[in-house]
């Protein structure tokens, strides 16, 4: 087996699931490839997501809900990099992870990018989204 390098999503207030969901609809090639669940044994809150798998554009992430409450979460620091292929794209994207998020850079052109946006999502994950 090669090695492989996943991006890992910590969830700490029990919505890996629906994160995922969102994640899923937003991108046309997404799938969720299993999620398993906590039981009543625990320890886990039972139906929470003790482990999930899912695509996104080809890639492959990891998702859990945390049972253990940590002094930290998500970071803009690590962010979700999207190349759009067009202004409806990066427009639709943009509008729908900025919904109840954070925005950090609203969409417009940086010198970098004749279009770019960055934000943190309801669950406080960061993307960056680009118009190739």
């Amino acid at each position: 087996m090669s090695q492989k390098i996943t991006t890992f999503l910590m969830f700490q207030d029990n919505n890996a699931e629906e994160a995922i969901t969102f994640y899923t609809s937003l991108f046309d090639d997404a799938k969720v490839l299993a999620i398993a669940r906590y039981g009543s044994e625990g320890p886990g809150p039972e139906g929470s997501v003790q482990h999930a798998t899912f695509t996104l554009a080809g890639g492959e992430y990891m998702a859990i809900d945390s049972h253990v409450r940590h002094a930290f979460g998500f970071t803009p620091s690590v962010s979700l990099y999207v190349q759009c292929e067009s202004d409806a794209e990066i427009e639709r994207l943009y509008a729908a992870l900025s919904e109840n998020g954070e925005p950090l850079m609203p969409l417009g052109s940086y010198g970098f990018s004749k279009r770019f946006g960055w934000t943190n999502d309801r669950f406080g994950v960061s993307w960056q989204l680009n118009l190739a």
